[in-house]
């Protein structure tokens, strides 16, 4: 593998018909789920750790709950360097296991992420040579998160009248707006989602400030950052953005409809974002005047998950009460 060439590549945009039509428009899925970390982060990450190694860095150390950590892992595998992750106690096993079969050590921290990056830093310190890799708060993760708008841009046969997306930390929602600025879509709407009890970016909007959750109680750990990064809140102010609760029920049928539809399996986190289109979110916004009445397209950024299985899908149904 090459300094130069992406650790990313570039996935399908698939019109859905299922998707196409319960909203009654044209819905695009973006599958960043079929990267080969099984989600979007190598794009950023990927970008991040190029970048710091040209700078002679040989040490990449990373924290996350799952997904960055599997991608940073799998970055130094490519460009042969070790890895250190450090994952909080929330992380499911199987994903620590996803990491050592790509070379990296794995480290438990913390009950949650902001416990295992704080450990992270402190390891960091103490080699010589760490590249630090922040999951989703560096401008080098935005300007990876991007190129997921510009395929976007070249894939879709018209301008979409939105953009649907997570929230974790915010480095997806960045990446995001600094595409469609890239590519001339400032006018764009996008719909940022989250779960409740994962929705630090909905608070902060709300408070117009950062916020700090005092703890993560959704089952979505993968949206698990108890305080957002401030570009993303700046953002908020500079571009239509339009951020969304929806429960974890909600989330999680969103991945069960998926799975019957298009035989995926995602996360939760993607789940949030699939539920603006099955739990008829954009009708509301288009109610309280945020959209416009005549949608005619919109693309889902398929996030993905490479912490999803089906038993634990199975037991999250069982969880939030699905029958």
């Amino acid at each position: 593998m090459t300094e130069d060439k992406p650790l990313h590549i570039c996935t399908p945009l698939l019109e859905s018909v299922p998707l196409s039509k319960k909203a009654g428009f044209k819905v695009y899925i973006k599958c960043d789920n079929l990267q080969p970390t099984a989600s979007f982060k190598i794009r950023g990450i990927g970008n991040m750790c190029q970048k710091a190694l040209k700078k002679g860095g040989n040490h990449i150390i990373s924290s996350s709950g799952g997904n960055a950590g599997y991608a940073a892992a799998y970055a130094a595998k490519q460009l042969g360097i070790p890895a250190t992750i450090v994952i909080p106690g929330s992380t499911p096993e199987f994903v620590a296991d996803n990491m050592r079969d790509v070379k990296a050590h794995v480290i438990r921290h913390g009950k949650v992420w902001d416990h295992a990056n704080t450990y992270a830093l402190q390891l960091a310190k103490e080699k010589e040579g760490s590249i630090v890799i922040h999951p989703f708060d560096h401008p080098d993760i935005w300007e990876g998160h991007a190129t997921v708008i510009k395929e976007i841009k070249d894939q879709v046969p018209q301008k979409p009248d939105a953009v649907i997306t997570c929230v974790g930390g915010g480095g997806l929602l960045c990446g995001v707006i600094e595409g469609l600025q890239s590519v001339g879509w400032m006018d764009v709407p996008v719909i940022a989602m989250e779960t409740k009890g994962a929705d630090s970016y909905n608070q902060a909007v709300n408070a117009g400030k950062l916020v700090t959750l005092p703890d993560i109680t959704s089952l979505a750990t993968c949206l698990g950052s108890l305080t957002v990064c401030q570009k993303s809140l700046d953002y908020y102010t500079q571009h239509p953005i339009h951020s969304v609760v929806v429960e974890d029920k909600h989330a999680t049928q969103a991945c069960l409809n998926l799975l019957d539809d298009h035989r995926m399996l995602v996360e939760l986190a993607c789940g949030a974002v699939l539920a603006a289109i099955y739990e008829d979110v954009i009708p509301k916004l288009q109610k309280e005047g945020k959209l416009k009445d005549n949608i005619e397209s919109a693309v889902v950024i398929v996030c993905g998950g490479a912490s999803m299985t089906l038993q634990a899908l199975l037991d999250y149904k069982k969880t939030v009460g699905i029958e």
